[in-house]
């Protein structure tokens, strides 16, 4: 333990000296000056048809969905505008008829209000603030302080190097009443633009550590369970968002002969690899990657999991944004063999999200809630035996989207550690009453 944490000490005290130039660096030399973000919703097939010709002739940045290949009739489209392609995009969009809203009216604009002074003085605050965005180097320096204050609940371990070299930090969080205990994987920070993700798992250990002696939801939980939090899976892309692409969304691996980096982390898992919803053309955001797990990032988490199967019960991914809670399948719109446990558990879960600040949220089946993908991290849990496999899509749906203001993480975390004690301390009583509800057939097993 001792040598594990000089270890990362040495870490923190040579990635602190970059911090300064990463602030320096967080409006990005105006890149995004005069871009926008719009939203229009397709009315007829021509329109989707129309939506997929431009996209091929246009360099345009699509935010929700994903990728045009999942724009469907009738459900609203997001997309960002470099200022250098309006023009081109905008009178390809009126050839079509569609109507759109600007949501955005100028991208660069927004982000220098959003990381005005007083986020800055805030920041500059001895004491560490949870209600703001921080680089990763102030997450992993968080992550050793917390494990050095809370040691009788936290250990941090790495599991792993990412493919730029970084450690790939993990809390055990818990009592350590005995080591078999069943536990339960939070990741955030999978898709690096998506910042609220990180914000609520440092909430959330927090919370669980700073609550453990006055609440006994969470006390239950931490002296009968283990919680496996990895505040930031995609590192590189993380800290490659702070210091030069604000909305970069894959890894940050170079394993082929095109100019493009990354992949898309949640398209990389070996489940239905690179079928629907997943791209082979290195540039695709959605880029499946040239095989599966063939980023460290990925493989170390697969790798952890499939070690600790007996284990780990349940998965949940956060991303941002659209304000739903998803289980499987992602790749197709079969209904999963313990779906009546699963729907109950979402049900309740995105209930008491409304009880806090009447936020309301979507819940089901991945595919049929948002879109079909292929590759995702929650059908890989549950096809490997963890029934309980959850992914959040965070506030907002879509006003602010992937520039969700500071003064909305308190909130947004609030509500949504709430509907994570109400997940896990169903599964401690479920897993009691209804067996079942934690037990996956062989139907799930034969998927390849």
């Amino acid at each position: 333990m001792e040598g594990n944490v000089r270890t990362i000490a040495v870490y923190f005290m040579f990635a602190s000296l970059n911090l300064r130039g990463v602030v320096k660096t967080s409006l990005y030399n105006n890149r995004y000056g005069g871009d926008q973000v719009i939203r229009l919703i397709p009315k007829v097939e021509q329109h989707v048809e129309a939506l997929k010709d431009i996209s091929e002739q246009v360099k345009v940045d699509l935010w929700q969905p994903s990728s045009v290949a999942s724009v469907k009739l009738g459900s609203a489209v997001d997309i960002h505008v470099p200022s250098n392609s309006s023009q081109l995009f905008f009178q390809s969009l009126l050839q079509t008829g569609m109507t759109f809203k600007i949501l955005v009216s100028d991208l660069q604009d927004l982000m220098e209000k959003q990381s005005g002074t007083c986020a800055r003085c805030r920041r500059s605050n001895p004491l560490y603030n949870y209600e703001v965005y921080h680089t990763l180097e102030e997450i992993q320096n968080w992550m050793l302080q917390m494990n050095q204050t809370y040691s009788h609940l936290l250990y941090l371990f790495s599991i792993g190097k990412s493919y730029e070299g970084r450690p790939l930090f993990v809390f055990q969080l818990g009592k350590r009443s005995h080591p078999f205990k069943k536990a339960v994987w939070i990741d955030c920070g999978i898709h690096a633009r998506e910042w609220i993700g990180p914000a609520f798992c440092q909430w959330f250990v927090k919370e669980a550590v700073q609550t453990y002696r006055s609440d006994p939801v969470i006390r239950r939980l931490l002296n009968q369970l283990y919680f496996y939090v990895m505040p930031v899976f995609n590192v590189d892309g993380y800290h490659y968002s702070w210091t030069t692409d604000r909305f970069w969304r894959k890894t940050r691996s170079n394993s082929t002969h095109f100019s493009c980096r990354g992949v898309d982390a949640n398209r990389n898992w070996k489940i239905k690899w690179c079928s629907e919803g997943a791209s082979l053309h290195p540039c695709a955001d959605t880029y499946c990657g040239p095989m599966p797990e063939s980023e460290p990032e990925v493989k170390a988490v697969a790798n952890f999991l499939r070690k600790n199967k007996k284990q780990v019960k349940a998965y949940i991914s956060f991303h941002s944004y659209s304000q739903m809670l998803l289980y499987p399948y992602s790749y197709s719109e079969a209904i999963i063999p313990n779906f009546n446990c699963v729907e109950s558990a979402a049900y309740k879960a995105v209930s008491a999200i409304y009880s806090v600040y009447s936020i309301k949220y979507k819940h089901g089946p991945a595919s049929s809630t948002l879109y079909v993908t292929s590759g995702s991290s929650i059908d890989w849990a549950y096809k490997h035996g963890i029934s309980y496999s959850f992914a959040f899509e965070l506030r907002d749906t879509g006003y602010y989207g992937f520039l969700l203001p500071e003064s909305l993480i308190k909130p947004t975390c609030t509500e949504t550690t709430l509907a994570i004690k109400n997940i896990t301390n169903n599964l401690l009583k479920e897993s009691l009453i209804k067996p079942t509800c934690t037990e996956t057939t062989l139907a799930i097993k034969n998927i390849t």
